[in-house]
């Protein structure tokens, strides 16, 4: 089980779901990206300490290309297949409750749930844009808001980044690996669509 923790410049950032997170690294996390954007799951969910009380940080989270490969699924795992595609740059989540002072961010779970994934290249509501078969890490930015200018600088100063490598995954526009389909079924109350096109619907009597 990879560690729920990363400590950087005495901030502490926690992942508060990783257990799950941990067995969907095992089985190769898959993304669905769409046109119109689709929601993660699981989501970047994490705890933090150390920061300074009264500072207000903006938090922004991106998602960096972990290789520069293209990869396929064999039927049994991944396996690269050419050279990946140029990233697209500049796309960063900021957290809607951006700035806020270190106390508020302390006190409760701090969630990327709202964050969204599309390949479409031209989009114009701000998600974030990955190639399908490209493998991702999303990394998350404390950024203090006194040093923030008007276009976020990720290396700005006093920036501090966090990552969690079991929270990599493949984008696809379908999913690959039926053990992936079946774990986000498990473990995600709204994978309804899923039982509706009968993958895990049970013969009608």
């Amino acid at each position: 089980c990879l560690p729920a923790d990363c400590t950087v410049g005495g901030i502490t950032v926690t992942l508060d779901n990783n257990s799950m997170w941990n067995e969907f690294y095992h089985r190769s996390t898959e993304m669905i990206l769409t046109k119109q954007g689709r929601r993660m799951f699981p989501y970047c969910r994490y705890w933090i300490t150390g920061l300074d009380s009264n500072m207000k940080y903006i938090l922004v989270m991106d998602i960096s290309p972990v290789d520069n490969h293209r990869y396929k699924w064999n039927g049994r795992w991944w396996e690269p297949s050419g050279k990946a595609e140029p990233h697209v740059l500049g796309r960063v989540f900021i957290h809607p409750e951006s700035p806020s002072t270190g106390h508020y961010w302390m006190h409760q779970p701090v969630s990327f749930y709202k964050l969204k994934l599309t390949n479409n290249t031209l989009d114009q509501e701000g998600h974030i844009i990955l190639h399908s078969m490209h493998r991702y890490l999303p990394r998350l930015h404390l950024v203090p808001a006194e040093k923030a200018t008007d276009v976020i600088q990720l290396n700005g100063p006093g920036v501090h980044t966090f990552t969690f490598p079991q929270t990599e995954f493949f984008a696809v526009t379908a999913y690959q690996n039926i053990q992936i389909t079946q774990l986000k079924i498990d473990y995600n109350p709204f994978a309804k669509g899923f039982r509706d096109d009968g993958l895990n619907s049970k013969p009608q009597r």
